[in-house]
This record gives C-alpha cells, structure tokens and sequence, in this order.
C-alpha cells in the first residue's frame, strides 16, 4: 500500500522530469502506459532512492576551517580559530565559575536524575541520585568543619583513596565550604607523601582502607608529619588502628560518625573560591544522557576534569570497581558513551584485537574493512552502523559496550597508526589533547570532523600557546618549533610556598613554560617533536626522571656509564651502557664468558647477565617496577666530551645519545617483549 501511495503521488512528478529530457518525447512515452509492476517496481526505485538520501552518511560539521584550526596572535603564538577575536574565553557558562557552581548546574539540568554509579561483583549498576550526592556532600563537609576544618581556601584536606563515590563526594563536600583538596596516591612514596602533608599542613586525610590509615600513622608516629591530626576512613576502623592513633595524637574516624545531618553547620564561607577555567569541553557536545567510566586516579587532573564536565551537564559517572582487571566487564556493565583513556591501554586494545585474527581470511578483511573505514573517516565521516560495522567490528565494539560516543586520550602521545585504526574500528569520535596540570589538563584538543593523525589539535580557546627558542636544541619559533608556552584563565598562579619553582615555571608575562618542544603545522595545529626538560612519560602515563635512575645503575660494579631511554609511545625503558673496563672481563669470566672487551660486549647472554645485576641494583636503590629497564645494549666506547655525547661538565647530551643510537633504539624497541 505504501509503494502503490507513494507511486500514485509521484506520477505527476515523473510526468514533470520526461518533459526536461528532449531525447524521451513524451509523444511515444507516458507513465499511464506502463504495466502496473513497472510502476510499482519504479516506485520501489523512488522509495529506495529517497531512503538513501534521508540515511546516508553525513560527515561531522567542523565548528572552523580545518585548514586554518588557529590564528596567529604574534609570530610563533597562536589561539583558537573558535574566537572572534583574541580575547580569551574565560568562563563557558558565565553563571558557572566554580567546581561547586558547575555541580549545582549539573543538579539543575539532570532534575535530580542518576550521578554516581557503583557495582558489586557480578551485579548491574546501582545510581546515587545527583540531589542525594548533594544532600551528602554537604552534610559531609558539615561534618569537616565540625571535626576542625575551616571554611577557606587555605584549608586543605588529604584524599587518600581509589576512585569510587566517597572519593568524589568528599571533594564535593570540601568545595561546598571552600576547602581545598589534596589527592594523595600510593605511587607517590613514602618521602613525597610526607612532604605534601607538611607543606601544606595537611591536618586531616580522608582514606579508603586501614592499609592506608596505618601508613600514614606510621610518618606521624616517627615524627614526620607533625600536623597530622584526623583520619577519616570509608570503611570500618578497627580497634587497634583507633588505639594506635590515640596514642600518637591522631582521631581515628569512620565517615559515618562525621555525617552530622543537614543543617548543623551553615557558614559555607564562599563556594566561589574554587576557580575552574573552561576546557576540553568547549569543543565536544555533551548530553545529560552522557556516561563515563571512572578509572584514571582521581589523584590525577585530567580525570578530575572529565568528572567536573560530566557534572556540569547532568551527565553520570559509573566507577569500576578498583580490580583493573575487570574493568572491560565493568565497561559492558555500564555501556559509557565517554571513554577517558591513556595511550596504554588504547594499545593493548589494538594488540588484542590484531592478535584475534588467528585466520588468514579474517586478518584479510579486517584490513580491507579498515581501509573502507578509514577512506570514510577521510572525508569526515564517522559512524558505527556500515556494512563493515555489521559484518566485522560489531563485536569488537560490544566488547567495550556498544554505545560510546568519544574517547578522549591524553596524558601521553598516541601512534598515529593505533589511532587512525580505532577510529575506523570502534565508529566513535576520538579525540587527542596536551596539557599538564599547571594548565588545568588542556591547553589544545583536536578538533570535531579534523580526523587526522600525528598532532594534538589546536589550542582549547581558554588558552594561547606560544613557541619559544631552544639554541641549544636547534629549536627556533621562526621556523615553527620550540619550546610550548601558554598563557590564559586555566594557567595556575605557582606553585604552594615554593616562590623559587614558581618562576622556573611562570615567566614575568605569565607564560608557563612546559618543558615540551613542539612544532606548529600548516593547519595550525600543534605536533609534539622532544621534550626540553629531562622528565618524561611513558605511554601508561608515568612520569620517568632519567637522571635519577642513570644515578642508581651507576652503583653496579660492572657498569662505568649509562644512558636510560624512554618512548611515549612505549610502555617500558631501555638502556645503553658502557662496562667498566677494569672490571668488565674479569666479571664476565666468573660467569663463564670468555671473549675480547668488544666480543662480550655483543653476546646476548652477557647483555642478559648485566641486565639483571643492573636490575638487582635497581630494586635495592629503591627504582619501581616501571622506572627499570626492560632492554639493554652494551656499547664498547666510552661516552666522552671528543665525541660529542657528553658536556665540558660531563653531562650527557641526550639528544645527541638518543641520535647516536637510534637504530639500536628501534631494534631494541621492536624485539623487547613486555
């Protein structure tokens, strides 16, 4: 019937298009002369055809021309081409300044609907509603400022905890009467741990478990954090733990017993001391019906601001349940369609789904299915319901619950073969950014229907970036590279009581200098190239110091110098070193090697032999599993200031280190297991 009306309606159309084509006289031709299964086949043709317009793929509008992604400001210093002009963007919504105010717009829009999600083994989510998360956060921080907290800025409270609701509501709760919070995490060590209780004279540390509560007794009752006075666990405190802190001068405290109800305390001083600038969030469209996963420490700023731009927009937040290794058959559980990742965990994504294709035929089409994925992303389509979605990467797209959106990836640099691959394999938006704490996790973020590879987007329009000289690195803003500058509302304002790194790290203009040497493209985008400063990440995100580990393997006897390497894009170090030649031969003969200096130097089984002494020295020296090398190569020639690897103050010149040896960097890299 809906043929037959359609065809009906249409015919007069018809009539209309054979008057336009000469060449079909409509003398010796009419529609009314055709069979009726002409006409319904015809009007099949019709509905088909109108089908494939209202349907077809539609590439992702760019917000700007993506051959012009930024303006430049000066030379070498560029903003968001989103401005209209160079005044930077302060606030998104000017009636939300605050992480508490961009909360309570969340409590707004949602109309009190699902914010915090949490799940026991093998069960479905359960939600706490955003107006019971309110309700608790402020009978929470009554209770702070019950137990001797007070309602200022200067007032910083210690969370010691895995991501999961209390964690979140307890911020809340400290932003609700204008309490600044200081994350704590394990990876930190004993020595950083007790320096930030001291330095900001931390007197109260909210934790999850008694492992944590007991740690933190410990520096206090060895004298080392004087100021400590209250700990506040999620959990049950035992007996002994509340014994041992009486006897230190510690309050032990469940959370429940500082839930004093509603309304026992109101002097909130000003919940608009905690400033939060815009960010990634500009350039993305959220909807209260947005989910994200909560993995990434909450000690960290780029999960913190995921969480606060969820909020901000009603959206709702599900945590894992702090095993990583059931965080996939949490992801299937909660079905997010925001998906905060580190380049880590996006690579062991592409390595399992490369590993799956045992057949031939499937490695076969998933290559093909990837190059017709990939010619669509290349015109700015994006989409998950193709034929080669149906017929291949539904499954993989199950796999991490079906209905993201985007994935935002940060924290280190991705390959652009891992990223264009899952963009055309998982049919939702990715999306890279840079940034560093000091700038409130973003400075640029690529941009919406800009589907290429190999550079971090353009600079977010809270933020102007610059590029600075390098002479000692050949690095020149005339030519587009140096070192990254930026400037904005999202900058922080220096570091607490440390006036000296302050202006190490702002200049008088109030540039932060980042340390990082990046290139402009003609696009205006900004490609990340070296890195100025020593400190580096890995592709799970952890920070290396280079120097301090060289220090550590320079106490094995066998080892006279040494270079430590580190990739982004990889997950693990390497090293080159040069044995001690006094020693070297007489150390390998009692191991059973024999040879000359340089013979021993390339036999595999002396390089493990090394390895592993260097390792020993390692774990001794206090080096964590990610901060030892994974790989070694042993170089018979010493480093020297004659060969342009070391200073006239017998510092090693990384860049040209790395430059020397980069083949034997990319051998290493490309046959090293991990």
């Amino acid at each position: 019937k809906i043929i037959f009306l359609f065809t009906k309606c249409s015919m007069q159309y018809w009539e209309d298009v054979w008057r336009l084509l000469p060449s079909f006289p409509l003398s010796s031709f009419s529609l009314s002369s055709l069979s009726p299964c002409s006409l319904v086949g015809l009007g099949a043709l019709a509905s088909l055809t109108a089908y494939w317009l209202a349907t077809r793929p539609r590439p992702t509008r760019p917000p700007c021309d993506l051959q012009a992604q930024s303006v430049a400001v000066e030379p070498s210093c560029r903003r968001s081409a989103l401005l209209p002009d160079d005044v930077l963007l302060e606030f998104y919504y000017q009636d939300t300044r605050t992480a508490y105010d961009m909360f309570q717009r969340g409590l707004r829009v949602s109309g009190g609907g699902p914010c915090l999600g949490f799940r026991k083994p093998g069960q479905p989510y359960e939600w706490i509603a955003y107006s019971e998360v309110a309700e608790q956060a402020q009978v929470m921080g009554s209770g702070l400022l019950a137990s001797g907290c007070q309602p200022n800025p200067q007032q910083f409270v210690g969370i010691f905890a895995q991501n999961r609701p209390e964690w979140t509501i307890s911020e809340l709760a400290c932003y609700t009467y204008s309490m600044a919070v200081v994350p704590l995490y394990e990876t930190l060590g004993v020595e950083a741990m007790v320096h930030i209780l001291n330095l900001a004279e931390i007197s109260l540390v909210i934790c999850d478990r008694e492992e944590k509560a007991a740690a933190l007794l410990e520096n206090k009752e060895q004298g080392a954090t004087p100021s400590l006075s209250c700990l506040v666990l999620f959990s049950d405190a035992s007996a002994a733990l509340v014994e041992r802190g009486q006897r230190c001068g510690v309050e032990i405290l469940q959370l429940t017993q500082i839930m004093v109800g509603p309304g026992a305390q109101r002097d909130r001083g000003d919940p608009g001391e905690t400033l939060v600038g815009p960010g990634a969030g500009e350039t993305l469209s959220w909807r209260s019906e947005d989910v994200s996963i909560s993995y990434l420490p909450l000690a960290h700023m780029f999960e913190r601001m995921i969480q606060l731009s969820m909020f901000c927009h009603g959206a709702r937040v599900g945590f894992y349940q702090g095993d990583i290794s059931l965080l996939m058959d949490d992801i299937k559980t909660l079905k997010p369609t925001l998906f905060p990742v580190v380049p880590r965990l996006l690579n062991r994504i592409y390595d399992k789904i490369l590993g799956s294709m045992t057949s031939p035929l499937w490695r076969a089409l998933l290559r093909y299915a990837v190059r017709r994925k990939q010619a669509e992303l290349s015109s700015g389509v994006v989409r998950n319901n193709s034929f080669w979605d149906r017929l291949v990467f539904n499954r993989i797209q199950a796999g991490l619950g079906g209905n993201l959106r985007f994935i935002l990836t940060a924290s280190a640099p991705i390959s652009p073969t891992v990223l264009s691959f899952l963009r055309a394999v998982l049919g939702c938006l990715i999306f890279e950014g840079y940034g560093q704490t000091e700038c409130t996790a973003g400075c640029t973020f690529s941009m919406p229907g800009d589907w290429s590879a190999g550079h971090v987007g353009a600079p977010l329009p809270c933020a102007m970036v610059k590029l600075v000289d390098i002479p000692e690195m050949n690095y020149f803003a005339k030519n587009g590279e140096g070192e990254i500058c930026i400037r904005g509302p999202s900058v922080f304002r220096g570091y607490l009581k440390d006036p000296e790194r302050t202006q190490e790290a702002l200049d008088p203009e109030g540039w932060l200098h980042s340390g990082d040497v990046g290139q402009w493209l003609p696009n205006g985008t900004l490609r990340i190239v070296d890195r100025k400063k020593h400190i580096f990440k890995l592709s799970q995100g952890e920070y290396i110091a280079p120097e301090k580990i060289e220090n550590v393997y320079m106490r094995c006897v066998v080892v006279l110098q040494v270079f430590v390497h580190g990739d982004s894009l990889q997950s693990h170090l390497i090293g080159i070193a040069v044995p001690d030649p006094e020693v070297f031969t007489d150390w390998t003969k009692e191991r059973g090697f024999v040879g000359s200096y340089e013979e021993l130097c390339q036999n595999p089984d002396v390089q493990k032999a090394v390895l592993e002494d260097m390792t020993a020295v390692g774990k001794a020296g206090g080096l964590k599993s990610f901060e030892q090398v994974k790989a070694l190569y042993l170089h018979p020639e010493m480093f020297s200031v004659a060969n342009g690897l070391l200073t006239p103050t017998l510092k090693s010149r990384r860049v040209d280190l790395r430059r020397v040896f980069q083949e034997q960097i990319t051998r290493i890299y490309g046959t090293t297991p991990v």
